[in-house]
């Protein structure tokens, strides 16, 4: 038997002799997916820690939790946090094995993997865009395109992901599509400030918009 046939052999066995299927297996290596919702109450994610716990439940849930999970946030003010300081060194992948991204540089520049096909859930589901009922697409990140924080003069992160009514949040669209053929419009981390008639941080203000208050998750190790 050729050395190739008997690793792969091997593992096969090994993946039985656990109990898990290929699908589950690419879930535990799994370092990068969309939330498949939110906390439930719009951009009020409990501050980043609260947001970072429900990346980590999330994953869990999914069979990823051995890992460190962030969320994809920035937050501004004193002490003010970057999105892509808090999100490990890369490479991440999805739920499917399919690479994101290899670093933090190539996930900030053009080139990264990230597009509605790749950005699936912690399940390994696709989440709907703009032609899907509901489109979904806008991301929760509070960030400018390169992954720092806005400056504290205007609320972009809906009071550092507290409020639920009054404010804004900046968000992406994982399909990198929008109302135009430009480059803001296909961000997948800063293409416009939620609003709505409740205020911009509402649940429903985020739905108005074409959003369900989802973010990304990285695994920081």
């Amino acid at each position: 038997m050729l050395p190739t046939i008997r690793v792969a052999l091997f593992a096969s066995v090994a993946i039985a002799a656990l109990g898990l299927s290929p699908a589950q297996t690419q879930q535990n290596n799994m370092t990068f997916f969309v939330t498949s919702a939110g906390p439930g109450k719009g951009a009020d994610l409990g501050g980043l820690a609260g947001a970072d716990r429900h990346c980590q439940t999330l994953a869990q849930a999914a069979g990823a939790g051995g890992k460190t999970w962030r969320a994809y946030l920035s937050t501004q003010g004193a002490g003010a946090v970057n999105a892509r300081d808090r999100i490990g060194r890369g490479p991440w992948m999805n739920a499917k094995g399919d690479v994101i991204a290899k670093s933090v540089d190539d996930l900030h520049s053009p080139s990264n993997n990230l597009t509605k096909l790749t950005a699936l859930s912690e399940k390994g589901a696709g989440v709907n865009g703009r032609g899907d009922t509901p489109n979904m697409h806008d991301i929760l990140t509070g960030s400018q395109p390169n992954g720092t924080a806005f400056a504290a003069d205007k609320d972009m992160t809906c009071g550092n992901w507290t409020k639920s009514a009054e404010g804004a949040a900046m968000v992406g669209h994982h399909d990198r599509q929008g109302l135009r053929d430009d480059d803001v419009s296909k961000s997948w981390n800063s293409s416009h400030p939620s609003r709505g008639p409740g205020g911009g941080c509402a649940q429903d203000d985020l739905k108005s918009t074409g959003g369900n208050g989802l973010f990304y998750c990285f695994a920081a190790n």
